[in-house]
């Protein structure tokens, strides 16, 4: 592979080298969250900001951790995994937002994936089709007791992941709409909890790297309920997905030390 670097080991989209970040890494999709989450940390530092990778570093109970924005979609975030990876890290946590699919999915919950429907592209080019985008389960566990401790209404299942955003919000719109409908229908039935971007690639470059990685969303609003005519409130406010995945990183690490890794 060409060094486009020229040698000085720096990653060439992130910007970071080994050394720079934790083997714990949180994943949120927009850079201005990357501040914000690194509060939780002590002595938090700005290591890079390039494109829409920006990256902190610090601690959470004693251990080096870090968090790095990969932007919107599978293919952005793919590449933050990967360099990341080369970094040293091999533990991620995504955090982000969601639009509720399954009735019972509202506005303000959490989702936790234990995988993913690659209904998107980035993921093709990892593994043929056949091939599931599963969440590690260990991240899974940290992350669905995080929510129990803070108290948070949660749901824990099968997400669905896109490359179009109004794909999935104006179907109709679009030359391929009996195909984005049809489907559609067909992930309600299935009882999938809800819809983002970046989670199917992610957990098949992890099973592809062999590292451990995990979602949790904060549901933004639930576009089937509206049509239903249940109530459907609108969040924007992703504290609480933040709390969430800072107390799952604190169990994965406690779990961690307890087994010796």
């Amino acid at each position: 592979m060409t060094d486009y670097m020229e040698g000085s080991e720096v990653q060439y989209h992130v910007h970071l080298k080994k050394g720079d970040v934790g083997r714990y890494v949180i994943l949120p999709g927009d850079p201005k969250r990357c501040e914000k989450i690194a509060q939780y940390f002590d002595n938090p530092q700005l290591v890079a900001d390039n494109r829409e990778y920006v990256t902190y570093s610090g601690f959470l109970d004693g251990e080096k951790v870090s968090v790095t924005s990969t932007g919107i979609g599978g293919p952005s975030a793919s590449i933050a995994m990967e360099e990341l990876y080369l970094c040293g890290a091999d533990t991620f946590l995504r955090v982000g937002t969601c639009g509720g699919i399954a009735l019972d999915v509202s506005g303000g919950d959490i989702v936790i994936a234990t995988g993913a429907i690659r209904h998107e592209g980035t993921s093709r080019e990892y593994a043929p089709i056949e091939f599931p985008a599963v969440a590690n389960i260990e991240v899974v566990n940290a992350l669905t007791l995080a929510a129990t401790q803070l108290d948070k209404r949660h749901h824990v299942g099968v997400v669905q992941c896109k490359d179009s955003f109004y794909g999935q919000h104006a179907p109709e719109t679009k030359p391929v709409s009996y195909e984005l409908e049809h489907k559609w229908e067909a992930w309600k039935r299935l009882g999938v909890l809800a819809s983002e971007m970046e989670s199917a690639a992610l957990f098949v470059v992890a099973s592809y790297l062999k590292v451990r990685c995990g979602s949790e969303f904060m549901v933004v609003g639930n576009q089937e309920r509206a049509r239903a005519g249940l109530e459907n409130p609108i969040f924007h406010d992703t504290e609480t997905a933040i709390e969430v995945v800072i107390q799952g990183l604190r169990n994965l690490i406690a779990a961690d030390r307890a087994k010796g890794l």
